[in-house]
């Protein structure tokens, strides 16, 4: 007889889990999962997408729901878990229901940021987490419409972005020197500032906001330094965090996201963690790809298949205001290592590596990314590169052919 599992959560980490526990341990867990959210799991990648009109919001969705009930899923979304019976290996939602769990994972995602800062509970200041707020978003854009985002993130600069192209004037404010620092370095954030401007955003870095003015709706953003943007609505992207909160009030282990070990394993082994509300020898990652390498590496484990998860190697691949951009391991360049770039002013490209003893540690790109997926392999293999070193900044093919 099946065991009965339970997913708390039913969003990108839930899904692919769910995709590989079918493929790796079919018919050995009779699965439930439950979504706060009353639809079913969406890429939230694409919400940047959506905002921009460049696709519809049921385009997101990651499996129609014919695939749950083939998968033989149990779906119980539009309810909010609100407590884990450990004594009684239950989950207890928020009409009363209890769901019996012999295993229950963990993966509940995170909370936006809110700036703890006046203004910031005024009903024109939205976040950019999920549909609702997309919807809120493009209720109030239009070309007489001014916003801020705060935060020059990948988060804030996509909301800024889509937000453009619904001829809405954007202001982007960011705390630090340069947007993306944990992607880019400052080289290639100069580049993206530049393409945000030339779409007809404007940017201010070194920006700090002490507050949100207005009495019954949002009328500008004030900043540290005394200057005052006019604004009608204010976008918060200024960052997330674990949503750990149900693991927390079940006494289970939790810092900075709910504690696991390399099998996902919280300090319950009845009860595992994945995704953006688990923290992995000591780092939360926030981003979609170590959430779907936890996700496989669970699903074997629970399938009685030798697995462990053993960290990811950060990286970014995507499309930003429009610009492919790429990023992966020390891309800065510590002491002792070697960096190469290459500019092409013309086409508007940038690429950088960094060599540590003939091994490739980083790499940004900027403007063309083919060869993005590549740099990643050899960077996480973390073999030498030998005869490729020469021309490994030309990428893929002319090094090898080289």
């Amino acid at each position: 007889m099946s065991e009965p599992l339970v997913v708390i959560g039913n969003g990108m980490a839930a899904a692919r889990f769910v995709e590989n526990l079918g493929k790796e341990g079919l018919g050995r867990y009779s699965v439930a999962v439950i979504g706060a959210e009353p639809a079913l799991a969406y890429n939230r990648v694409l919400l940047s997408s959506v905002l921009a009109g460049e696709i519809a919001r049921e385009d997101t969705e990651l499996k129609p729901r014919l695939w749950w009930e083939r998968q033989g899923v149990t779906l119980v979304y539009g309810k909010r878990a609100t407590e884990i019976d450990r004594a009684g290996r239950a989950v207890i939602l928020e009409d009363g229901a209890r769901l019996p769990y012999a295993k229950l994972v963990l993966a509940t995602g995170s909370h936006p940021i809110r700036l703890p800062k006046p203004g910031m509970d005024l009903p024109s200041v939205l976040a950019f987490r999920d549909h609702n707020d997309v919807s809120a978003m493009l209720a109030a854009a239009s070309p007489a419409t001014r916003a801020v985002v705060i935060g020059g993130g990948l988060l804030g600069i996509e909301a800024a972005y889509g937000l453009a192209l619904t001829g809405t004037r954007v202001t982007l404010i960011h705390l630090m020197d340069r947007l993306m620092e944990r992607q880019l370095d400052p080289e290639a954030a100069a580049m993206l500032k530049a393409a945000l401007e030339a779409r007809g955003i404007a940017v201010i870095l070194g920006a700090d906001t002490a507050a949100v003015e207005g009495e019954e709706c949002v009328e500008g953003v004030l900043l540290t330094d005394g200057r005052r943007i006019a604004a009608d609505m204010v976008v918060s992207a200024v960052g997330i965090r674990a949503n750990a909160d149900l693991a927390r009030a079940a006494g289970l282990a939790v810092n900075r996201g709910v504690v696991v070990d390399d099998r996902l394993a919280t300090s319950d082994p009845a009860i595992h963690a994945i995704g953006e509300c688990a923290e992995h020898r000591g780092t939360c990652y926030g981003l979609v790809e170590p959430a779907y390498q936890q996700g496989a590496a669970l699903a074997r484990h629970l399938a009685g298949k030798p697995a462990a998860y053993a960290g990811t190697v950060l990286s970014t691949n995507l499309k930003v205001s429009g610009v492919p951009v790429f990023s992966a391991g020390d891309f800065i360049g510590e002491a002792g290592t070697e960096v190469i770039v290459w500019r092409d002013p013309g086409l508007r490209t940038y690429r950088k590596l960094v060599i540590r003893e003939d091994v490739l540690t980083g790499a940004v790109l900027f403007g063309e990314t083919s060869d993005a997926l590549w740099y990643l392999d050899l960077i996480r293999q973390g073999r030498p590169l030998g005869r490729l070193r020469d021309a490994v900044v030309f990428g893929q093919a002319l090094a090898e052919a080289a």
